[in-house]
């Protein structure tokens, strides 16, 4: 597939994805967009690019020793109901929305927890980040047909445009308020 194509494609399948979002943010009050059911089951996405990708590598290495990784959040899911719900209920009732203010609010309303637990969620999400941007990056070389060519420069690299994309994307639509369920004692 030629670059131009799969380029097109990303560029639609965006377009698709920034249509729901606004649709999301513009229909609040819709039952689908303020769900406490549907908002617990968005949490449970999981298996992303690197997953897979991870979970492919340890399957063809060791065989089902990738199953834990799965196993894992499918027993913790039934509880997250009952720890969203006390987390949310605090978080309505304190005006907070984020981790920091929460684990700082929480100990006294420290301001240097609050920037520790800033940093640290930083620091821990990096990694994370890096590992989707290399996956995207990968699949759309492999897509493209692309694996020979070794970029050095930044405007060459297909990493460099996913990684804008999604920050207009969170930009746009990840930075406004919380949209938190409104019924969320309903659960």
């Amino acid at each position: 597939m030629s670059n131009y194509s799969l380029f097109l494609i990303i560029i639609i399948y965006l377009a698709i994805l920034f249509f729901i979002a606004f649709f999301a943010e513009k229909n609040s009050k819709s039952k689908w967009v303020n769900n406490p059911y549907i908002y617990s089951l968005s949490l449970a996405v999981y298996c992303s690019a690197w997953t897979y990708y991870g979970s492919v590598g340890i399957a063809a290495n060791s065989g089902i020793d990738f199953l834990p990784i799965y196993l894992g959040p499918v027993i913790a899911a039934p509880l997250w109901i009952v720890i969203l719900r006390k987390i949310i209920r605090i978080s309505k009732q304190q005006k907070i929305s984020s981790i920091a203010d929460f684990i700082s609010l929480r100990y006294g309303n420290n301001r240097f927890l609050g920037a520790l637990v800033t940093l640290v969620c930083f620091v821990g999400i990096v990694p994370y980040i890096s590992l989707q941007l290399k996956a995207l990056s990968d699949t759309f070389s492999i897509m493209a047909d692309d694996s020979s060519y070794v970029s050095t420069n930044i405007l060459d690299d297909s990493t460099f445009y996913i990684a804008v994309l999604l920050a207009v994307f969170a930009t746009f639509f990840g930075t406004k308020k919380p949209m938190l369920p409104k019924n969320i004692e309903g659960l």
